[in-house]
């Protein structure tokens, strides 16, 4: 059977939207290697920006080394965005999966690195070169639209900060925001561990275990 491990990525570990958790990219991923009979090893959930550098994404790091250390047949992905927001950064990951014949499958975009007969595509490099590129383009609108709207705000007389006592949060709240800090302890990972998968400080890690009882 085919040997797979699940990457998923989010910016960061709240979930004020659905796209900052992992949850969902987890289900449809193991979904789809559920119905194509593959076997997956290992979930991997990383919370900080695809825009980073991959050296300093040690999430990524680990999952791509596990693979060539285990030899892993492919690593299944969500969405073409999720390896990363960087274009060049994007093409030295899939170098790096071609050079060491590790397939990757993108489920949004339907490519892979390699075909069913592990021949090359031909067209990925272009395909992430392109669809790259609109990431990058697609992050730097928002950090512009972010910027011009925090500058209008200002002149208009607003103040920048967290209101007194704003960062308070109650147990519901902490529930929400480290579901997956929650759901790992609970699973039996250790806290450093934790801190590890799931990109949350272990000071963090040390006060949800104690405040839920893990």
């Amino acid at each position: 059977m085919t040997s797979a491990i699940i990457f998923t990525r989010c910016s960061s570990s709240g979930s004020l939207e659905g796209r900052q958790d992992t949850t969902r990219q987890v289900e449809d991923l193991q979904h789809y290697a559920d119905t194509n009979h593959i076997q997956v090893i290992k979930t991997y959930e990383e919370h900080q920006s695809g825009g980073l550098a991959n050296k300093n994404r040690p999430i990524l790091q680990e999952a791509l080394t596990f693979c060539l250390d285990n030899h892993i047949d492919i690593i299944l992905i969500s969405e073409l965005s999720r390896l990363g927001r960087r274009c060049d950064e994007i093409l030295e990951s899939i170098k790096f999966l071609k050079d060491h014949h590790i397939n990757c499958f993108f489920l949004k975009e339907q490519l892979s690195v390699f075909s069913s007969d592990g021949k090359e595509n031909p067209y990925l490099t272009i395909m992430c070169a392109v669809l790259g590129t609109a990431a990058e383009l697609e992050r730097e609108a928002i950090k512009y639209r972010l910027n011009s709207g925090r500058e209008k705000y200002i002149r208009d007389g607003g103040k920048l900060g967290k209101p007194k006592g704003s960062g308070i949060k109650t147990k519901d709240q902490m529930a929400v925001e480290y579901r997956s800090v929650i759901k790992n302890l609970k699973a039996g990972q250790s806290i450093r561990n934790t801190s590890k998968i799931t990109g949350v400080s272990p000071a963090t890690v040390q006060k949800v275990k104690r405040e839920f009882n893990l």
